[in-house]
């Protein structure tokens, strides 16, 4: 049994943890507050991630840390960085594998499905604070110092997923509820469930070939937003959706109660276009396989409507 270490404890920090316990592994989840999922193989530890001195005790004989943890959208900038370093400074110190949960924002706006060998362009600030991220781990494993690796997703849908579609229209949408999405409605999306996006973690950790790259999470399902919600309304047993589109002004204006939407804005090119994510890469050298698009749209809608037993992506 390897001791396995990962940081956050959110919908994908949860489920990369249960999923490493269920295989036989043991695994220490390390969050601020201490919380997480109960099980006997995994050991809950309360910790600041930015202190790398306590980081380092923490992660000390483990195989791999899978990093799944970020600060609050609306901190990134003040925050990010100071957990970064400490991440990478652990995983030099330990030698442990560094497994990095990313996302596409390096990438900047696409053309046509995207894949790992695209350089990074970005153009928001949050674009260029994830691409920095990754040049320092990419820099510090061509140096002989850490062994890193990226894992990047589309867009999170699924149950526990704190998704922007989700956090804006997904109850509306099972309640058969007027709701409204900042996106074009009609402009295809890949979208990753959580499940998935730890399947993706945990084989990248344990494989130990993939250092030193780049690697997408296989997608359930390629879908604009208005073909999602329709899934998602019918499998609730809802009528079918009544979606608009939020203005900017209109987001602007939802800003005022909740500044985190503030920051949406800038990320504005991903919701506004299509953005279509390849994972040819990953599905060859790994063998994960995306849940199938029912099932994670059946979970989250029993999620959303408190179905008891409602079915589960495994």
């Amino acid at each position: 049994m390897s001791r396995y270490v990962v940081l956050g404890a959110g919908s994908t920090g949860t489920a990369t943890a249960r999923l490493l316990a269920e295989e036989g592994e043991s695994v220490r989840l390390i969050t601020r507050g201490g919380s997480g999922p109960v099980h006997p193989r995994i050991e809950r530890v309360a910790a600041d991630a930015t202190d790398p001195e306590r980081l380092t005790a923490l992660v000390e004989g483990a195989v791999a840390l899978v990093n799944c943890a970020a600060p609050p959208y609306d901190r990134w900038k003040q925050e990010f960085p100071p957990l970064a370093a400490s991440l990478l400074t652990t995983a030099r110190r330990t030698g442990a594998g560094y497994v990095m949960l990313g996302n596409v924002y390096a990438y900047g706006p696409v053309d046509g499905p995207v894949t790992e060998s695209r350089p990074p362009a970005p153009t928001s600030v949050k674009g260029g604070l994830r691409a920095a991220i990754w040049a320092d781990a990419l820099a510090a494993h061509r140096a002989g110092l850490v062994r890193a690796t990226e894992v990047r997703a589309g867009s999170y849908f699924g149950p526990g997923a704190q998704s922007l579609f989700l956090l804006m229209a997904g109850r509306q949408l099972a309640a058969g509820e007027p709701a409204a999405y900042y996106a074009d409605l009609d402009a295809p999306h890949s979208w990753a469930a959580p499940v998935d996006v730890a399947r993706t973690l945990v084989a990248v950790a344990r494989a130990g070939t993939g250092w030193g790259e780049v690697w997408h999470v296989p997608s359930f399902a390629t879908l604009s937003a208005r073909e999602l919600a329709a899934r998602l309304a019918a499998a609730a047993g809802a009528p079918a959706p009544r979606l608009t589109a939020t203005s900017d002004r209109e987001l602007a204006e939802l800003a005022l109660d909740a500044p985190v939407l503030g920051e949406v804005a800038e990320m504005r090119y991903l919701t506004h276009r299509p953005f279509v994510l390849d994972s040819t890469r990953t599905e060859r050298e790994f063998g994960v396989r995306a849940t199938p698009v029912a099932e994670v749209v059946a979970a989250v809608a029993a999620e959303l409507t408190g179905a008891a037993g409602g079915p589960r992506p495994a």
